[in-house]
C-alpha cells in the first residue's frame, strides 16, 4: 500500500526558505512521477512541481525559478526547496503520485485525476 507523508510546513516570513519532504513508502517500482500541488480554500489544487523517474522536471510558472524539486531515490524522498517566498506562496502543499505512466511526468498542470496517491498535506503560511 502506498503511503505519502509531507512534513516541513509551517510558518514563514516574506523573502525567507522552507524545504518540505514527502516520505514516500510502498511503490512496487521506481516509474513513478512524483509531484507538488498547493490548494487554498475554495481553489482547485495547482501543480506546482513535479519530477519523472529520470529526474526531469517542470515548474509551475508561478514559481519557477524559486523552487526546486527533487528526490533521494535510495530513500524514497521527495524534496521542495522553497526559496524567496511571497505572501501568495501561502497554501497547503501535497505530495502526490502517478503511477499510471511509467514514470513520465504528464506536465506540471496535469489534471489532478492522474494523481491517484496523495499524502494529507503540510501547511506553509508565509507572513508578510
Amino acid at each position: 500500500q502506498v503511503h505519502l507523508v509531507e512534513s516541513g510546513g509551517g510558518s514563514v516570513q516574506d523573502g525567507g526558505s522552507v524545504r518540505l519532504s514527502c516520505a514516500a513508502s510502498g511503490f512496487q517500482n521506481s516509474r513513478v512521477c512524483m509531484a507538488w500541488f498547493r490548494g487554498t480554500p475554495g481553489k482547485e489544487r495547482e501543480g506546482v512541481a513535479v519530477i519523472a523517474a529520470d529526474r526531469s522536471t517542470q515548474y509551475a510558472d508561478s514559481v519557477q525559478g524559486r523552487f526546486t524539486i527533487s528526490k533521494d531515490s535510495a530513500q524514497n524522498i521527495v524534496y521542495l526547496q522553497r526559496n524567496r517566498l511571497k505572501p501568495e506562496d501561502t497554501a497547503m502543499y501535497y505530495c502526490a503520485a502517478d503511477v499510471s505512466s511509467w514514470g513520465v511526468c504528464r506536465g506540471v498542470a496535469a489534471q489532478i485525476r492522474f494523481f491517484a496517491y496523495w499524502g494529507q498535506g503540510t501547511q506553509v503560511t508565509v507572513a508578510s
